[in-house]
């Protein structure tokens, strides 16, 4: 039995990537910082029950929080076939406005907490010789966004992290690759005003939002056997947005 980490995985994205790994019969390693209630909530909902789950609530953006998850991962089941970095937050403001708290913030949880989790586990991936990770990048890291500058920069770092990391390691049989998601319908999208949404949708060739389902579909594909043979890509889930 495979088992895959998964970041921020308590709701959003995250929880619906950890539904579909669980179904696969993936044994997981689910990690969160805050949202206990929500994380207990979705193991709940878990319909595999052969499989077996990990809880490990820290903070990925901090060094020595983001090793301690790795190495409980590997003391518990052994091995770890999977990377899934997911975890990011926003503190949106226009350039002019924003604090270099909000820049910090950003950068630290979705850049440094990628580094981090990805820094760590490289070297067991090697000894291993096999591995698949996969970093939730987002549209926003290939063509930018007004009131974003912070998230939008954590988003090209971890593209280009993504590149580096799968030139160094492909030698070995580990995967690296990105998914870059166009607008998802989740809690964050929820609160844009609907004429922002209706802007928004002008610019969607397919006339909708994403589903978390949607970069679910991704994640399975990049970690079968049939991707076997793709590494530094960035996998658009955009509906047609940014091509």
């Amino acid at each position: 039995m495979k088992t895959a980490i998964v970041t921020g995985a308590s709701k959003g994205i995250g929880a619906v990537i950890a539904t579909r790994l669980n179904e696969l019969g993936y044994n997981l390693v689910l990690n969160y910082r805050s949202n206990t209630k929500s994380m207990e909530e979705l193991i709940k909902s878990f319909t595999n029950k052969d499989t077996q789950n990990l809880i490990i609530q820290c903070d990925i953006s901090k060094y020595n929080e983001a090793k301690n998850l790795i190495e409980e991962a590997y003391s518990k089941f052994g091995a770890v076939d999977v990377l899934i970095n997911n975890a990011g937050i926003t503190k949106d403001n226009i350039l002019p406005l924003m604090a270099e708290e909000e820049f910090d913030l950003v950068i630290d949880t979705n850049l440094k907490g990628t580094f981090n989790c990805c820094k760590h586990i490289s070297k067991k991936m090697l000894k291993q010789k096999y591995g698949r990770v996969i970093n939730i990048s987002s549209v926003v890291g290939l063509a930018g966004n007004a009131g974003q500058v912070n998230y939008s920069a954590s988003k090209a770092g971890i593209i280009g992290l993504t590149k580096s990391m799968a030139r160094e390691l492909a030698r070995k049989n580990i995967l690296v690759n990105a998914i870059a998601p166009g607008f998802i319908q989740t809690e964050m999208t929820d609160k844009i005003p609907e004429d922002t949404r209706k802007e928004m949708m002008k610019n969607i060739p397919l006339q909708r939002l994403g589903q978390p389902k949607d970069i679910a579909d991704a994640v399975e594909f990049l970690i079968s056997e049939k991707s076997s043979y793709i590494t530094g890509q960035i996998l658009s889930v955009n509906g047609g947005f940014y091509m």
